[in-house]
Parts: structure tokens; sequence; C-alpha cells
């Protein structure tokens, strides 16, 4: 098979790959890495040495492709499905671009940053870190829901590569600080997105993982 993934199913980056792969049939094989296991975290770093999941190898074009964004527009691009990812209204394709960063480093990081804190050990969290990652994801949450307005999806009626990095930063970051409460439109968006398909499917293969979540 041309596409490998190289990835971990309770990685919200890497969900956020699957969702785009499932949304469009795209065949791939998968190859789960545990970079704790020596042989296995070894092989990744010898093809990707920044060690950062998730990484597609085309080993039909020669390529190996890193970053959960610039992914999915290489999928776009090379092997396009029925629903491009990517819009090609160039207007509608910078909104899709912003909401898939304002999700991806303004969600996803702070989250990360709690949830890394939880797993160090005693005597060496960072208080002041977690509180000021509270806050950035407190802004964030306001920011989308304004944002999203009345649209039904990130970006606007059409699903995109926003939605795909939306539905694993979201389910995560209600975790460590819940936002259904005080954000109705983004509680009622999300809602929409568990109920993708691709999404669905997504979550439902991690939760065998999820006992590995702090807290």
């Amino acid at each position: 098979m041309s596409l490998v993934l190289h990835f971990h199913p309770l990685s919200s980056f890497c969900q956020k790959v699957l969702i785009a792969l499932y949304e469009n049939g795209t065949p791939f094989e998968r190859r789960i890495v545990d970079l704790g296991d020596a042989e296995s975290g070894g092989a990744f770093r010898r093809l990707w040495p920044i060690g950062k999941m998730p990484v597609l190898r085309d080993e039909g074009r020669d390529r190996t492709t890193a970053e959960s964004s610039i992914i999915i527009e290489y999928l776009d691009l090379f092997y396009p499905g029925p629903s491009p990812l990517t819009p090609a209204d160039r207007a509608l394709a910078l909104r899709a671009r912003l909401s898939d960063r304002l999700f991806d480093l303004h969600i996803q990081l702070p989250m990360q940053k709690i949830v890394g804190d939880r797993l160090r050990p005693p005597g060496r969290t960072d208080s002041q870190g977690v509180a000021e990652a509270k806050a950035a994801l407190a802004t964030a949450y306001g920011v989308l829901e304004a944002d999203l307005g009345g649209r039904t999806w990130a970006a606007g009626d059409v699903f995109t590569m926003a939605d795909c990095a939306a539905a694993p930063a979201l389910f995560f970051a209600d975790k460590v600080l819940p936002f259904r409460d005080d954000h109705r439109g983004l509680a009622a968006y999300f809602e929409r997105l568990t109920r993708r398909p691709s999404i669905a499917r997504t979550f439902a293969e991690a939760e065998p993982y999820l006992e590995l979540f702090p807290g």
C-alpha cells in the first residue's frame, strides 16, 4: 500500500489526520508507534528524527510528510477524495486555515500543557504554567464561540480541515477545562462533530487507550 500513517490512536494530532483519511475513504496502512518501546520508537525516529507524530510515508511518491495540517493538504493534493478538506475557494480556504490554526495553537497546545503537567512527578509540577494555560483556553473558547456564529462547520457550510482539527482538540480540552455549560454555540458545534461518521470512528478507536489519559 502506498500510504503508511505512523501514529498513535490517543494522540489528538494523529486523530486529526485519521478523521481526514476516513472522511474521504483514503486507503492507508496503519502503523502504531510506541515511543516508549526501543524498537518501535527507534524505527520511527529514523524515519522522522523530530520524533513527533503523525507522519505520513508515501512509498509510491517516495515522500515523507509531517505536521497534521500539511498531511491533510498533501492528501488533498495527491490523493483527492469526494470531500476536499482544503476549499478551492481561496477566501474560504483562508478561513479554514485560520480556524485550523486556532484549534491547533490555542486549544491543543494549552490543553497539552495541562495534560503534560499531570504526568510530571510530585514536586516538579508547574502550577503557574497550568493557570496560564487554562486562562489561554478560556480566551480561545470565547473567541471560537463568537467566531462560529451561526455556521454549521468551522469555516462555513462545508466540512474542512478545520473541523478535523476541532474534534480531537475540543474532546480533550473539555476534559481539562469544560466548556459546554458556558459556551452553548461551541458545545452545539462539538455535538455536530461527534455525529460525523469519520469522527465517531476515530473516537471509538481511541477509546481502548483512554485509560492512559491522566485524569
